[in-house]
Formats: structure tokens, C-alpha cells, sequence
């Protein structure tokens, strides 16, 4: 069993209260015995799935499997041309460099319902949407990565997994992937996102 997730802001990935305001997944009704497979931290939101298959686990998450995940994350001004370059080319966390990406901004801007609570509004700093499309994910990464080149994430959506697509699928919601949304999730990604 594959499930597709549309995880809200404010939700764990895991399915036992932490002690904090945040919500479990045991909230969401889903079937028995499935765990989530990788994560989103408790202020992102999107695509997370869902699994009684432990094997998929290893496949979908490893680097070396190449598997992409796009983001959209909104970050504070506007990057610029060389801003975008770094991210792709990889930055160093912790000691670390991160893998290439694919990262460019979203023109128009994705029509995205208001996040309750809402971002931080500052009247001088204008925000924009950039999409990245990774094959790795390390704790907080696409918030680290925009943060080291200089423009803080203060949203974030997983809107796609392989090739399947959050779409429609409304915050809170989830759904069983049929076979051809299951082969969606496992197909190689376009070396370009979809997004431009």
C-alpha cells in the first residue's frame, strides 16, 4: 500500500505526540501498520508518503537512486541569478556540501491558499517562490540552503515526488496511488522541473 499525503503545517511526521503543540499523523484516520516514508518538518507542508512496504523506504530515500523531490519554498526578496547558481552547484552545511539541484523561481507565482498562521509579513522585504528540485534530504536542508545564500525560507511545500504531484489533493487529505500514480512516485524525474 502507497499513500499520498497532503501534510499541513503544524503536523508531525510521526504517528506519537511529541509533547508539543504540533499534530500526529494518528490524527488523519489512516490504515493500520503504514509508517511515513522520509519526512517533512512540522512547518512544511505537502507531499508525504505513506507505506506498509518497508522496502520503499531505502529506494525512494537514497541519494544514490537519484530520486527527485521538488520544493517550493518562499523566500524572503528576490535571488538573483548568482544566488540560484550556488544553491545548484551545492552549499556547505555543516561541514558538508550539499548535492547538485535544479533551482530557478516561479514566474508567475503559484496560486497557493493562505497558510494559517500566516508567514511573516514585512512591508519592505518583497518574498518570492523558487522551486528546487533535489535528490537528497538532509534535516531542514531546503530551508539551510536558502538560508546560506541569503535568503531565508519562510515557506515550504514538497509538491512533488518522482514524477507524481501533489495536484488537487487538499491540505490534510490522502489518498491510495492506483497503480499508474504509484509508477508516477518511482519514475525517473525530467532533469528540468515541470514548473517553468
Amino acid at each position: 500500500m502507497l499513500i499520498a499525503f497532503h501534510k499541513p503545517y503544524g503536523v508531525l511526521s510521526q504517528f506519537t505526540p511529541d509533547g508539543s503543540k504540533n499534530r500526529p499523523l494518528s490524527e488523519f484516520g489512516f490504515p493500520p501498520n503504514v509508517y511515513p516514508l522520509g519526512r517533512l518538518d512540522a512547518d512544511s507542508e505537502g507531499l508525504l508518503l505513506l507505506s506498509d512496504e518497508p522496502e520503499l523506504n531505502a529506494l525512494l530515500l537514497r541519494p544514490e537512486h537519484q530520486h527527485h523531490r521538488i520544493y517550493w519554498s518562499q523566500v524572503e526578496k528576490i535571488p538573483d541569478g548568482a544566488a540560484l547558481k550556488k544553491l545548484e552547484q551545492g552549499v556547505i552545511i555543516d561541514g558538508r556540501k550539499t548535492l547538485p539541484c535544479r533551482a530557478h523561481i516561479l514566474d508567475p507565482r503559484p496560486l497557493i491558499a493562505d497558510r494559517t498562521p500566516p508567514i511573516r509579513f514585512r512591508k519592505t522585504v518583497p518574498t518570492c517562490w523558487i522551486a528546487l528540485q533535489l535528490v537528497e534530504g538532509k534535516n531542514r536542508q531546503v530551508r539551510r540552503m536558502t538560508a546560506a545564500v541569503g535568503f531565508p525560507t519562510l515557506r515550504l511545500l514538497r509538491v512533488q515526488i518522482g514524477q507524481f504531484q501533489l495536484g488537487t489533493l487538499a491540505p490534510g487529505t490522502w489518498k491510495n496511488l492506483d497503480s499508474g500514480e504509484r509508477a508516477a512516485v518511482f519514475a525517473k524525474s525530467e532533469r528540468k522541473t515541470p514548473y517553468n
